[in-house]
């Protein structure tokens, strides 16, 4: 099973991209081929760059999800919602409108955040936001890992052994239901 990564957040420590990587790391024990894209690169949605020849990051993405056998998302909660960032990627690969790149996609939704709710909002916005692309979502407890400041250690690795055995029950979830979608 191929697996796209993706990450809400930029930011060179975030903890969702690190939670993003230790999902990858579950992943490939368990056979997977589990590549991270980088949206650091996309431009903003603007109709009037979406055509027959797209900006490169773009042509990129859309490449990314068409080879991947499903999507693993990892999102911050900005303001109870999420992140710009992964709003515009997914509004990228939307098009067109039920019949994009996206519909039909098996996906995953992990979220790591300071606070004690863990990301739970913005894990309900984006299945609202992925209900309108036809990308169906892993039916399952949600993860969330709150407090994420403390589940890592000074090198970014997954040091909270629960949250670790929650991820590879969650993962393997994913694994099983997407290698079935």
């Amino acid at each position: 099973m191929n697996i796209i990564g993706i990450s809400g957040s930029l930011r060179q420590a975030s903890f969702n991209s690190l939670l993003l990587k230790a999902a990858a790391e579950v992943a490939k024990n368990q056979g997977a081929v589990f590549e991270i894209f980088d949206l650091s690169e996309l431009p903003l949605y603007n109709s009037d760059l979406d055509g027959d020849v797209k900006p490169a990051a773009v042509s990129r993405l859309l490449a990314a999800i068409t080879q991947a056998d499903g999507i693993f998302f990892a999102t911050p909660e900005y303001n109870y919602s999420i992140p710009g960032v992964l709003k515009n990627a997914i509004d990228w690969a939307s098009r067109p409108a039920y019949q994009s790149v996206l519909a039909g996609k098996p996906s995953g939704i992990v979220s790591a955040s300071m606070s004690p709710l863990g990301g739970a909002r913005a894990q309900v916005h984006l299945r609202d936001v992925l209900a309108g692309t036809l990308t169906p979502v892993l039916l399952s407890p949600d993860y969330l890992l709150p407090l994420a400041q403390q589940a890592f250690d000074s090198s970014g690795v997954l040091c909270d052994s629960k949250a670790q055995e929650r991820l590879s029950r969650y993962v393997a979830s994913y694994i099983a239901w997407a290698s079935q979608h």
